[in-house]
């Protein structure tokens, strides 16, 4: 066939010959062969931290004896990194895909590594976030030339990098910059965490989805309004406060559009709830509790409505830490010493219970749902 299995799927679903469960189950099992025959979840361990390790130890070696090397020798050893660790996956590449995806992996972090290591070897004082700019194009180069969902990682985590490393470079010492990016880079959490559909559960998607469930809640708190983010030397300019907040909202909702089609409307709400955000008072006490509540539950609604279970199970975390913050904040230090104990211990029972319970059912109906 001269066209991909991809697009002959998608034409035979949008035909209807194939229904959306049999299409996913088809994603699934190509994904599997592309990547190589199933193991067993100890080796698939073994390899991911043996990958990690090597990675550290090799670190650690030429720390130790970099003021021992001299430039040439510093050069030729970064390079050298760079290139075995990949030379290395293209060996096992056929034999064992796991272990190349591993040292494939190794090796795009050593590009970073050496990156770094030749700005320093040659004394360069240019702009850091270029450093940054750099692996991030390393990163996209090995993600075109190996489609795995290591090179995706990076890609995901590298090149909101550079743009947050930008900014934070341009606004310097300004006013409510902070808070800025943070809000970009929750809806670009929120973007990744609802990449994973029913329909589409390939291993890039689950990594995209694996990394948005970790990075949202801290990115959701570092969101919210404070009274910190106000000091600052000097004031954001009207240009930059525009720049900053269309590039923080549309390129996450331009992903999201790649990623779910019409099914980003609902990334667009979630736009919504962020960019409110900076209309609530910094001096607020109760709104920014009621408005990360509200929020919870949309994402516990949304993972309802799309049966996707890591969303009902985040949204459940999200209301439960903010009701608990809530009370560290607002509520104890207005009791006695036993008091707040005996509330705070009667809240972890009755929520923990509750909200456990609320989620058990949630996920039932979802499985229900899926068969």
């Amino acid at each position: 066939m001269a066209e991909s299995w991809q697009s002959a799927l998608d034409r035979w679903r949008s035909a209807g010959l194939v229904d959306a469960p049999t299409a996913s189950r088809i994603r699934e099992f190509e994904s599997e062969q592309e990547h190589g025959p199933h193991l067993r979840w100890p080796i698939l361990i073994a390899i991911g931290f043996g990958g990690l390790m090597l990675a550290a130890g090799v670190l650690l070696f030429v720390s130790a004896h970099w003021d021992e090397l001299s430039p040439t020798a510093r050069f030729s050893l970064v390079l050298l990194l760079v290139a075995v660790f990949h030379i290395a996956g293209g060996f096992f590449a056929e034999r064992m895909p796991a272990l190349s995806t591993a040292l494939h992996g190794v090796g795009t972090a050593a590009l970073g590594a050496g990156i770094f290591l030749s700005a320093q070897i040659f004394n360069l004082q240019e702009h850091w976030p270029g450093g940054v700019m750099l692996w991030a194009i390393g990163a996209w180069i090995a993600l075109a030339l190996r489609h795995d969902w290591v090179q995706v990682a990076y890609v995901a985590l590298l090149t909101p990098g550079w743009l947050a490393s930008e900014w934070i470079d341009a606004t310097q010492r300004m006013k409510n910059s902070e808070q800025i990016v943070a809000q970009g880079l929750l809806l670009l959490a929120v973007t990744y965490l609802t990449a994973l559909t029913t329909e589409n559960r390939t291993a890039t998607r689950r990594v995209l989805a694996w990394i948005g469930g970790i990075v949202l809640i801290p990115a959701a708190v570092l969101s919210m309004p404070d009274a910190g983010w106000g000091f600052g030397e000097r004031k954001l300019s009207t240009g930059l406060l525009i720049l900053g907040r269309t590039v923080g909202i549309l390129l996450p909702l331009v992903l999201a559009w790649r990623l779910r089609g019409r099914g980003a409307v609902l990334n667009m709400i979630a736009a919504v709830w962020i960019l409110v955000l900076q209309f609530i008072p910094a001096e607020a006490k109760i709104t920014p509790y009621i408005w990360a509540g509200l929020a919870s539950l949309g994402m516990i609604a949304w993972g309802v409505h799309e049966s996707r279970r890591e969303r009902i199970n985040v949204g459940v975390l999200s209301f439960g830490l903010t009701v608990l913050i809530f009370y560290f904040s607002n509520v104890m230090d207005k009791l006695g010493r036993s008091a707040s104990l005996i509330g705070l211990g009667l809240l972890f029972l009755v929520l923990g219970w509750g909200l456990e319970r609320t989620r058990r059912q949630l996920v039932a109906k979802v499985k229900a749902a899926t068969v």
